[in-house]
């Protein structure tokens, strides 16, 4: 039988290698084990074959489970955040993947800053143009950079991106090849580094890091299929 800590083991030699492979070190790649909708018990079964860091996309799910983790377990925000979940989940989570505008940004600074904490942000790239994906547009997105780098509670640490579904992992390697391009010329101009990109899910992982991903977000490859979630 092909347990969690085997296929975890797995997916953790594949990144190193693969890190090796584009030149960088065995360490270079982190892996976010995406475990929404996963119940606790299998986050501590994760844990306890050596995952550290951990995604979720929904602020009250992830608070209900949080606490039932290990208290050293490392929390991402995977998902499109609202607003009024801000306030909840800014104490949780050490990293947001998903900013999506400027108008959020703008909300997570404001109240930081009345909580007296620092929003670490990756900014979410809509690369293909999708109407049903949320995320800044790639052209337009220098124009709000500057804007972006200049909230004090807020601190923009990269580049996100969740590209179309494809049937072939390459078939998504233009998708990662705009992002790391639009990071360069986005850290170029600004003079501001961005070093993070976190692209690539369970079945692109590998592509992802060829073209340079720094953040890898796996999920259905550590826990199988997602359990359904409760009709409520």
């Amino acid at each position: 039988m092909d347990h969690l800590a085997d296929r975890l083991a797995r997916i953790q030699k594949e990144i190193a290698d693969a890190s090796v492979a584009s030149g960088r070190g065995p360490d270079a790649v982190g892996l976010i084990a995406i475990s929404k909708t996963n119940p606790a018990s299998s986050v501590r079964e994760a844990w306890d074959a050596g995952q550290r860091v951990f995604g979720e996309s929904k602020v009250q799910e992830a608070l209900a489970k949080i606490p039932e983790v290990h208290g050293a377990a490392r929390w991402h925000f995977i998902g499109h955040l609202q607003s009024n979940k801000i306030r909840k989940a800014l104490p949780a989570f050490e990293l947001f993947h998903g900013i999506d505008s400027a108008s959020l940004a703008r909300d997570m600074d404001r109240i930081a800053g009345e909580l007296g904490l620092r929003a670490p942000i990756l900014l979410e790239v809509n690369v293909a143009g999708e109407a049903s994906k949320f995320g800044f547009d790639p052209k337009a997105l220098d124009g709000d950079l500057d804007s972006l780098l200049a909230l004090r509670n807020v601190d923009v640490e990269g580049l996100m991106a969740i590209p179309p579904a494809v049937e072939h992992a390459d078939d998504a390697r233009p998708f990662f090849v705009r992002l790391r391009e639009l990071r360069d010329q986005l850290a170029a101009a600004s003079g501001t580094p961005l070093p993070v990109l976190s692209m690539g899910m369970s079945g692109d992982y590998l592509t992802a890091i060829a073209e340079g991903s720094t953040m890898v977000r796996v999920g259905t490859a550590i826990f199988g299929s997602r359990p359904k979630p409760a009709v409520e």
